[in-house]
């Protein structure tokens, strides 16, 4: 009877080890919806084994929606197996890599991942890292440090094109009424691309209702009008 046992637990382990591994195949398919299909199947029933394939999937996986389920499976899992493997690719030369396990981070929000938010990513020359960055920072600041972030934060004020401005507006944003002592000396700065991002981002602040566009508009007005940064015009 115990020999007949040990034989069952045998084979089922060995349908399971097969089973995992025809999975973790499904995530290199050339097809992305058997991709999609199998990072499902991984968050539906966690499994640590699957972590580490999760995380490299993530830095070279080519599809929005693909990626978008293999961090909720990795969201899935224990905090204690997918945080080390998350922060180690923050350190990773490729710039997806770094992105990836910063949206992660944010999403899965435990602030034990705080120390890795580095000035060094925040202002990341990637703009999609910078802007993954921008969102991982707002969710897991510590409460008290919100100031220093806003700080660090502002010193981007003026960056890329209208996306990465808007991420950083939203993040600025989110951290509240403190970003107000950030924001007050980029209004003078010399560049005006700042001055007008940083009037933006107040007018935001102040008024959430105001799309970016009609922001940005009404802060380049405000220069030309001779506002904040414009003296003796």
């Amino acid at each position: 009877m115990t020999m007949t046992r040990q034989g069952t637990a045998a084979a089922a382990a060995g349908a399971a080890g097969a089973d995992a591994q025809r999975v973790l195949q499904a995530l290199e398919d050339g097809r992305s919806s058997v991709r999609l299909r199998a990072a499902l199947m991984i968050g539906t029933t966690p499994d640590s084994r699957f972590v580490d394939k999760l995380v490299e999937r993530c830095a070279i996986e080519p599809e929005f929606f693909v990626r978008d389920m293999l961090t909720w499976a990795l969201g899935r899992h224990p905090v204690s197996v997918t945080l080390p493997a998350l922060l180690r690719e923050t350190r990773s030369e490729r710039a997806q890599a770094r992105s990836q396990a910063l949206h992660s981070l944010s999403k899965i929000g435990d602030r034990q991942a705080w120390p890795a938010i580095t000035p060094a990513l925040l202002a990341d020359a990637d703009d999609e890292v910078a802007r993954s960055a921008w969102r991982a920072a707002v969710v897991l600041v510590p409460p008290g440090e919100e100031s220093d972030l806003a700080a660090v934060l502002a010193t981007q004020l003026g960056r890329g094109e209208r996306e990465t401005q808007l991420s950083l507006s939203r993040a600025l944003v989110a951290l509240g009424e403190v970003v107000l002592a950030a924001l007050r000396p980029a209004m003078t700065a010399a560049d005006p691309r700042v001055r007008a991002h940083a009037l933006a981002t107040e007018r935001l602040l102040r008024d959430p209702d105001t799309g970016f566009e009609f922001a940005i508009a009404e802060a380049k007005r405000v220069l030309v009008l001779g506002g904040p940064g414009q003296e003796g015009r």
